[in-house]
Formats: C-alpha cells, structure tokens, sequence
C-alpha cells in the first residue's frame, strides 16, 4: 500500500495507524498547494479531491478521508485492537469519536491556516475550537484514551490534530488532561516513528 501524505498535516493520523497495525507501506509527500507528488505526478489524478490523506491499496483501489482510511486499515490488522468489532456498540462510539474530530475540531482550524483570514474570524476560529477542546477535557476524566484505557484510530486522529495547536498560537496549558494526552500518546513507539519520518522530530 501506498501513503500519500503532507508532513504534520491529517495524514499523519494513517501512517500513526499504519504503524501501529504493523502493516508494510511505502509513503509519497504530496505538495497539497500544487497538487504534485513527489515522484512529479498530478495528485489530482489519485485523488480528484487535491488533498492527503490517500491510500493506494495493493489492487490499484484508492481510499480518502482518514476516518475511512483509519478504520480500514484498523480491520486489516483486528488483533492490533485500534478498533472494536464492526457492528459492534463500541464501533459506532468509535465512530461519533472520528465524526465529532473530523467536523467539529479539525475543521475548526482551517480559518487558522488560511491565508487572509481576519484577525476577528481567528478570534472567533480559536474560542470555537477551545469550546470543543473544553468538551474532550471533560470527556476524558479518569481515561488514558479516548474510548477508555486502549488506544484506538480515534487518538491517532486527535493527536494529530491538536498537534497543530502550536502552529496556531493555542496552549495546552488551559485542558491539563489533553496536555498529559498529548504526551502519553507522543510516547508510543509507533507514534514516534511516525514522528521521525515526517521529520516532525529528530
């Protein structure tokens, strides 16, 4: 299987996972402004979409949205435990986890990203997403993990996103309990390596 990734975007989620499954796959750096590949090709053309994650299955088959993308691979590997059984209560819990990270916190820092966004429209971007970092805070009293004491798809999602919390001028500081989140997840070895490769860290 191929990654198509962009260093420290959402991407990073699917190779935490990929990792973590112990699953073998190469990765290509995709420029997201250009919409080119390393390798010089049209991105457009693996994923009419223009943006990573990407996932090329060995068949030639193309999966996008990491949510998705997670979730397959985590059923590729069910010993791993990264997801509870399809159909199973806890999987759609899984679910709303990648759903609630997708639509309501991730997408809470475009605004934050964009080039020409008001000094205003950030103000507004930063308290909407502390007002949902303030809902994880609390929803993660007394858990090592977002769906308890096991690391699921779902923590590589949010770690990568709140990652992107001091790109954008956000402190951990104010949700103690994402902070020492942030860290303990930061420990996994697989996470790190998924670190190391993207050159987040030395």
């Amino acid at each position: 299987m191929k990654l198509y990734f962009s260093p420290g975007a959402c991407s990073l989620s699917p190779r935490i996972v990929l990792n973590e499954a112990g699953i073998p796959f190469t990765a290509e750096q995709v420029d997201v402004r250009k919409k080119v590949t390393a390798s010089g090709a049209d991105f457009r053309t693996i994923n009419p979409k223009g943006y990573v994650p990407a996932l090329q299955l060995d068949d030639g088959k193309v999966l996008t949205e990491g949510a998705a993308i997670v979730q397959y691979i985590a059923d590729l590997a069910p010993a791993s435990n990264l997801a509870p059984a399809a159909g199973s209560f806890a999987r759609y819990q899984l679910m709303e986890w990648l759903n609630y990270i997708a639509a309501e916190v991730h997408k809470g820092f475009s605004p934050l990203f964009m080039p020409g966004t008001s000094d205003d429209a950030k103000a507004a971007a930063r308290t909407a997403v502390g007002n949902r970092l303030n809902y994880i805070e609390q929803q993660m009293a007394g858990h090592d993990y977002l769906m308890g004491s096991q690391f699921t798809v779902a923590d590589a999602y949010l770690f990568t996103v709140l990652g992107w919390c001091g790109y954008v001028g956000m402190s951990l500081d104010d949700w103690p309990a994402l902070k020492s989140y942030m860290a303990r997840v930061g420990g996994r070895p697989a996470v790190q390596q998924a670190l190391r490769d993207e050159g987040l860290v030395k």
